[in-house]
């Protein structure tokens, strides 16, 4: 069976995280690999949960996105997953549970994700903003820190991700 891996790809609202995984998952297709790219806010929709967002379901919410991942990580996939998903739990428990886990952390400073807003998420101010209204427990000892603003595209952070993956035999 084929090795598989999880790429965890995570930042605040507006970092870049759907972008940076989309050219990921490009990058290892033109390579010839079927990654499979899991949106948080796709699983979201998927799962009914587009409007639930108070922290014990975010946290519940990520849980599942953490076991999903290991699930097909485990069936040999590469599972590419961009999701906000900021709490240490989650982040410890993937470090225990998924054996090819690359934690990479999309760093963009408030004003720069202020003037982005690409869902107007930080005009609505409705008390639900992971970073603003809600804490945001990021990853303390992320495998990459990827400052994902100013000359940085999504294809660059992406060959930084694949380049490290490929530098730890995750890929």
């Amino acid at each position: 069976m084929t090795k598989g891996a999880v790429i965890w790809i995570t930042g605040l609202s507006g970092a870049g995280k759907s972008a940076v995984a989309s050219a990921l998952v490009a990058q290892l297709r033109e390579e010839g690999r079927a990654p499979v790219f899991l949106d948080g806010d796709e699983i979201r929709a998927a799962l009914g949960a587009e409007h639930d967002f108070a922290m014990e379901n975010r946290r519940r919410l990520a849980g599942t996105y953490a076991r999903l991942c290991r699930l097909l990580s485990d069936q040999g996939h590469v599972v590419v997953c961009a999701t906000i998903s900021l709490q240490h739990r989650v982040h410890a428990w993937n470090r225990e549970n998924i054996p090819s886990y690359v934690e990479v952390l999309l760093d963009v400073p408030l004003g720069e994700l202020h003037r982005r807003d690409p869902k107007r998420i930080y005009r609505q101010a409705d008390g639900h903003i992971v970073g603003i209204d809600l804490a945001a427990e990021f990853p303390v000892t992320p495998h990459l820190r990827i400052p994902n603003h100013g000359p940085t595209s999504p294809m660059v952070a992406a060959d930084q991700i694949r380049n490290y993956c490929r530098t730890q035999g995750v890929l």
